[in-house]
C-alpha cells in the first residue's frame, strides 16, 4: 500500500485503550477491520433496515448491505488519495453498529425517550458498541480498537457527551468536539462515502418499492442528466421491460460522477495545503469535499428523496408504528428491568458503578433496545404488549 505523507500509518498508531502486542500477520487497521466483522453487534446489522422495514421486502438495503457499500466506496477512493484503505474500510463497516431497529424512525423515537437523561446518538451508541458492550475478550469489555478507527466512528458528538469523553479518556477521541479541529481523512472520507452511499441506494430501493418513479426522479437534476446520457448511449432501454437496467445504469453514473468529482476536488485542496503528516490534517480546515456545483446537485436529490420518500404517507405511517413500538419497549423495560435478556439486566448494577446520577436502568434499557434487530424488536413488544403492530 502506498500512503501518502498524510495517510495514518498503522505502524505510528495512538494506540488501543488497552495495550496489546502486535499482530504477526497484520497491521492494527487490518486487525480493527476484522474484529469488527467478527463483532455480534455487525452480524445484527443484517436486520436493522434503512427507510424500509425488515417485514416489508427481502431486498431493500439493510444497515449491513449499506455499509459494505460505504466501504467499497471508501477503498475506491483512497486507493486513488493514498490514503490508508484498512483504516477507511474498519470505519465504514463500524460507523453503524450503534444504529437502532427500524432505522431514523427508531432512533429518533429512543432519542425522544432518554431525553431527560442525556439523549440518545447512533454515532456515540456505536462507540459505545465497540468500547463496552461487546464482550468478545476476557481482559478487556468492547473489542480495543485503534483511536484512529474509533475516531472515525464518532463522526457527530454533542458538547455534553464530548465532555464525558474527555473526562474519561483526556485527549482522546471526544477533544476535537471541545477544541475544534478535524478528524484524519480516512474519517473524513467515510463521512462522504456515507453520503455518496445512502442516497443511492435509496433512490434505488424507492422505485423498487413502488413509491417513487423513473418519471419523478426526472425532476431531479442529476439523475435526469445521467438517465439522459444512459439512453442516448443504450437506446433499448427506454422500452418498458428494460427499465430496471436503465435505473441502475443511471445511478451507476451518478455514483462515478461524485465519486471523480470528490477525487478531483480533494487532491487539488491536498496539493494547497500539503500536509506533512496525519496530525496536520487535524489543524486544518476539512480538506476531502465536493465542488459547489456537485454538492447543490446532491442537496437538489436530499430534499427530493425527503419530499417524495421519507415523507411518503405509507413511509411516515410505518415509522410512527416503529416509534410506538420502541417507546413502548422503553416503558416497559424500565418498569420491568428483568424482562430483558439476563446479561443486560445483571448489567444495571456495574452500570450504575459508572452511572452514578440514578440513570443506570434507563442507560442499560436503551443500549439494549439499540442493540435490537427489527424483527427481534417487533417479537419483544409482541411478547410484552399482546400485540402484533409490525406484520
Amino acid at each position: 500500500m502506498n500512503l501518502a505523507s498524510y495517510a495514518c500509518d498503522p505502524a505510528h498508531s495512538r494506540g488501543r485503550r488497552y495495550p496489546e502486542e502486535p499482530a504477526p500477520t497484520r497491521t492494527a487497521f487490518q486487525r480493527d477491520r476484522d474484529r469488527i466483522v467478527h463483532s455480534t453487534a455487525f452480524r445484527r446489522l443484517v436486520y436493522k433496515t434503512q427507510v424500509f422495514l425488515n417485514h416489508e421486502g427481502d431486498l431493500f438495503r439493510t444497515r449491513l448491505t449499506h455499509s459494505l457499500e460505504v466501504a467499497q466506496l471508501g477503498r475506491s477512493i483512497a486507493r486513488t488519495l493514498q490514503l490508508n484503505e484498512d483504516l477507511v474500510e474498519a470505519i465504514a463497516l463500524a460507523h453503524d453498529l450503534g444504529h437502532t431497529p427500524f432505522g431514523h424512525a427508531g432512533q429518533d423515537a429512543l432519542n425522544d425517550c432518554m431525553r431527560d437523561h442525556g439523549g440518545f446518538e447512533h454515532n456515540l451508541q456505536s462507540l459505545r458498541v465497540v468500547d463496552r458492550l461487546e464482550e468478545s475478550y476476557p481482559q478487556f469489555d468492547g473489542i480495543n480498537l485503534c483511536f484512529e478507527t474509533r475516531e472515525g466512528i464518532l463522526k457527530h458528538c454533542s458538547r455534553i457527551n464530548a465532555e464525558a469523553l474527555e473526562a474519561v479518556e483526556p485527549g482522546g477521541v471526544g477533544r476535537r468536539f471541545l477544541v475544534g479541529g478535524q478528524p484524519s481523512l480516512e474519517a473524513q472520507l467515510c463521512n462522504l462515502a456515507d453520503e455518496i452511499a445512502y442516497n443511492a441506494h435509496d433512490m434505488d430501493d424507492g422505485v423498487r418499492s413502488g413509491l417513487i418513479t423513473m418519471d419523478q426522479l426526472q425532476e431531479v437534476g442529476l439523475f435526469a442528466v445521467y438517465c439522459a446520457q444512459a439512453l442516448q448511449d443504450y437506446p433499448e432501454l427506454a422500452t418498458p421491460n428494460k427499465q430496471r437496467r436503465l435505473l441502475f445504469e443511471t445511478i451507476r453514473r451518478m455514483l462515478s460522477a461524485q465519486v471523480y468529482d470528490l477525487i478531483n476536488v480533494s487532491q487539488r485542496a491536498l496539493r494547497d495545503a500539503a500536509p506533512q503528516n496525519p496530525d496536520a490534517v487535524r489543524d486544518m480546515p476539512p480538506l476531502l469535499a465536493f465542488s459547489e456545483d456537485m454538492r447543490s446537485q446532491s442537496q437538489q436529490l436530499k430534499k427530493f428523496l425527503f419530499r417524495n420518500l421519507y415523507r411518503h404517507p405509507q413511509v411516515m405511517a410505518t415509522t410512527g408504528t416503529a416509534q410506538l413500538v420502541v417507546r413502548e419497549l422503553f416503558a416497559a423495560y424500565v418498569s420491568a428491568p428483568h424482562e430483558m435478556s439476563d446479561s443486560f439486566s445483571a448489567g444495571i448494577e456495574r452500570t450504575a458503578t459508572v452511572q452514578p446520577d440514578g440513570n443506570a436502568v434507563v442507560c442499560v434499557v436503551a443500549d439494549y433496545i439499540a442493540g435490537m434487530t427489527d424483527r427481534f424488536a417487533a417479537r419483544e413488544h409482541a411478547r410484552l404488549t399482546g400485540k402484533q403492530l409490525l406484520v
